[in-house]
């Protein structure tokens, strides 16, 4: 089953237009300098932005909101699932309501003139900010599964767009926040399904978790800001129905951080709404 994830608010995005390593020499009369472990583990770390570390990132937030770690079969994916938002549709939830299905739409016109989503340009314009498929109906989602199975451009728009408006951000702000591979993807999993604006979007719950914690940028425990973080994360869940199964928080990215693997290294395995997954 598809699960509804986004806060109604349309997620902020800049627009579409537009380790350093470290030495010390040991000299007789100089101590020899010992990074701490902390500094030591994030050096060797990878960001969420590595490919490896970026497809298990893709597999974990399939598992939550498709029930598979296949996210590539999700492309073609397209449904209303009954959240307000009109139709839910690809890799990363894009919604007939929220303008970023509009969005996305748009990139793939100008890429692809004419092609098969094209006409429904002015309908997906039209029901932005609502429910309704006026216009829409009843070819978008034969038309949306056609261009999904036969055209590369509309399978790369999805990857852009879904890199612009949520990877990009979520990954740069957990770099400036002092985060490792873990950290990043929480927020990266925050602003799939909650957006970044709104009172429950991301950047409300990072406020909330700043008040309890400060993460290493700032001087502080990683692990204890990341709680506070997912803490703060299941509270703004908990506000709509939808979203109240917080298993994706609680048996998944908990679990991670509960083992200390910051660093988001397989073996991997937690639960989501009850199902079992493992990354080898």
């Amino acid at each position: 089953m598809r699960h509804p994830f986004r806060d109604p608010a349309r997620p902020a995005g800049p627009s579409r237009r537009t380790v350093l390593a470290m030495a010390c020499a040991s000299l007789a009369t100089v101590p020899l300098f010992t990074p701490s472990r902390a500094a030591a583990a994030s050096a060797r770390a990878t960001g969420l932005d590595d490919p490896a570390k970026k497809e298990i990132a893709m597999q974990l937030v399939s598992s939550a909101e498709n029930s598979s770690l296949d996210w590539k079969a999700q492309y073609r994916y397209i449904e209303d699932i009954g959240d307000g938002r009109g139709y839910t549709a690809g890799i990363i939830g894009f919604c007939s309501g929220t303008g970023d299905m509009l969005d996305l739409v748009e990139l793939y016109g100008e890429r692809s003139p004419g092609n098969v989503l094209a006409p429904y340009l002015p309908a997906l314009r039209r029901v932005d900010g609502s429910d309704s498929h006026e216009g829409l109906d009843p070819g978008f989602p034969d038309d949306w599964r056609r261009a999904a199975d036969q055209d590369p451009q509309f399978r790369r728009a999805q990857d852009d767009e879904r890199d612009r408006v949520y990877f990009d951000p979520a990954v740069r702000r957990g770099k400036e926040d002092g985060l490792r591979t873990l950290g990043q993807f929480a927020y990266y999993d925050a602003m799939v399904m909650h957006g970044d604006g709104g009172g429950l979007g991301f950047g409300s719950i990072r406020e909330r978790a700043l008040g309890r914690a400060r993460p290493p940028a700032q001087g502080g425990d990683e692990v204890a800001y990341l709680h506070a973080f997912l803490d703060e994360r299941v509270w703004a869940m908990k506000q709509e129905e939808a979203h109240s199964d917080t298993s994706r928080v609680d048996t998944a990215q908990r679990v991670f951080l509960n083992e200390g693997n910051l660093d988001l290294e397989p073996p991997l395995d937690w639960h989501v709404y009850g199902d079992a997954y493992h990354i080898g």
